[in-house]
Parts: structure tokens; C-alpha cells; sequence
């Protein structure tokens, strides 16, 4: 007890010591103001980043970049180092493997029945995207913009265009399904949920973006910048990597499970 109660003695005093040292700090004086911060967070029309010297482009295609290299790089390694060891009684990382494709799989069997093997790949590889790219930005990689500034790596979601593309992608995997399972009939289907993948396109991009511009937020005041911003750029970070992922392949499952799903025919008497 005496060690416990020694141990939150010393995490107060850092933390109040550290308090101390930003109100003393105060603010400074910085090149644009915090609207502008925030609206460069949002559209990315100042701080770009050159495109191995070929085009200007937003930091959050950098980081779908590297993001995809290492999801392809870890699958291969897993593919190749990993699977081929498999044992009866798994290891750890063998469980963690099974337990994330189980999860996926059994959604997809859950809400598409008829198509599951195919719907169970793709939501395992857009979970997988969603999570690790959300949490992307906790490495907090530096990039040197056009203007010779530097730039901290956003996630590539918090970038409309990528988050209106997962959309997209979605929505038309969606109407394979219904083209797969009916036909004609299923385009019929699936068309009637147009505003589908604007749906999801914005419900990704506002979640994530409310993140980052509460960080940025965060992050502008030097008075706030010492303990706040870690606490708030982690729990932010994890709960929209958690929610985001379960909540776009859960939607993606249940209306791919709706199109693709068989019309019942009249039994020969």
C-alpha cells in the first residue's frame, strides 16, 4: 500500500509540475491563427506535401500510402512466416489472428448467409485499414510540406476524398452482391439505397475529423499542450479506430446480406 500510495504521489506532483510549467509558459505568437489551423485540417489547401516531386497532394495521401505498404508488408510476412506454423494448440499471435478473422467471418455469416466468403475478405480488409490507419496518427510521422514546414502525418480517413473513396468502394461491393444474388432485380435493390454511401463516406470522415480537430484544437494553445493532448489524442484515437471499423463493416455486412439475398420461388406443386 505504502508503495501504491507513493507511486500516485509522484504521478500528482509530475502532473501538477507540469501544469505549473505551461501556465507559466503562456501563449506564442504563431503564423496563423487557430481558424486557419483548422480550416487547413479540414480541406489541406495550404500545408500539401510534394508527391516524390511530380504533384502537390494532401498529407493524408502520404499516410494511405504508408498505411497500405505496411498492411501489404505485414500480410505477406503472416502469409509466409506465420501460417505455415500453425499448431493445434495456438500461440498467441495465432489465437489473435483467429480471433480477428472469426470475428469478421461470423459477422458476414451472421448477415449475409448466402455470400458470406467473399463479404467476410473484404470487411476483414476494410476493418483492418480503418483501424490501423486511425491509429496512424498516435506515430505522429513528420512530413515537409511545399512551403518548407513541417507537418504531422494525419490519418488518411480524416481526408474527405479517402473517406468518400471507403464509401464508394462499399457501396459498389454492395451492388456486386445484389447483381451476384438476383441480377438486374438486385441493381433495382441496392439503388434504392442511394444515399448509402454518402452515408457512410461522412459518418467516417466526421467521426475521425472531430478527433483531429480537437487535437489540433488542443495542440494550438501551448498552455494546453503539455499533458492534455495525450490523453486526449489517445482516447479519441482508439474509441473512433474501435468504432469506426465495427461500425462500417457492420453496415456493410447487413445491406450486402439484404441485396444479395435470394428471391424466394414459388414451389412446383
Amino acid at each position: 500500500m505504502k508503495k501504491h500510495a507513493k507511486g500516485l504521489a509522484v504521478w500528482i506532483a509530475a502532473i501538477l509540475l507540469l501544469l505549473i510549467a505551461s501556465i507559466a509558459a503562456g501563449t506564442r505568437e504563431r503564423s496563423e491563427t487557430v481558424q486557419e489551423a483548422m480550416r487547413d485540417a479540414v480541406l489541406h489547401d495550404i500545408n500539401q506535401v510534394s508527391l516524390f516531386g511530380i504533384k502537390d497532394v494532401n498529407p493524408g495521401l502520404i499516410s494511405a500510402f504508408l498505411v497500405t505498404a505496411v498492411l501489404f508488408a505485414a500480410a505477406l510476412l503472416i502469409r509466409l512466416f506465420v501460417i505455415p506454423r500453425f499448431q493445434y494448440q495456438p500461440g498467441k499471435l495465432q489465437l489473435l489472428l483467429e480471433e480477428a478473422v472469426g470475428l469478421f467471418d461470423n459477422m458476414a455469416r451472421g448477415s449475409s448467409p448466402w455470400r458470406c466468403r467473399f463479404m467476410g475478405a473484404y470487411i476483414f480488409a476494410a476493418g483492418s485499414f480503418i483501424f490501423v490507419s486511425t491509429l496512424f496518427e498516435l506515430l505522429g510521422l513528420q512530413a515537409v510540406t511545399v512551403h518548407g514546414h513541417s507537418v504531422t502525418l494525419p490519418a488518411p480517413l480524416s481526408d474527405v476524398n479517402a473517406a468518400i473513396a471507403m464509401g464508394t468502394l462499399s457501396y459498389l461491393v454492395i451492388l456486386s452482391g445484389g447483381i451476384a444474388g438476383n441480377g438486374v432485380k438486385g441493381i433495382g435493390k441496392t439503388l434504392k439505397e442511394f444515399s448509402l454511401p454518402i452515408s457512410m463516406s461522412f459518418r467516417l470522415f466526421g467521426a475521425l475529423l472531430s478527433g483531429l480537430l480537437v487535437t489540433e484544437l488542443v495542440y494550438y494553445y501551448v498552455s494546453l499542450s503539455f499533458v492534455l493532448p495525450v490523453i486526449v489524442g489517445v482516447l479519441f484515437t482508439l474509441l473512433h479506430a474501435l468504432i469506426q471499423a465495427y461500425v462500417l463493416t457492420m453496415l456493410v455486412s447487413l445491406y450486402y446480406g439484404e441485396v444479395s439475398e435470394p428471391a424466394h420461388k414459388l414451389k412446383k406443386s
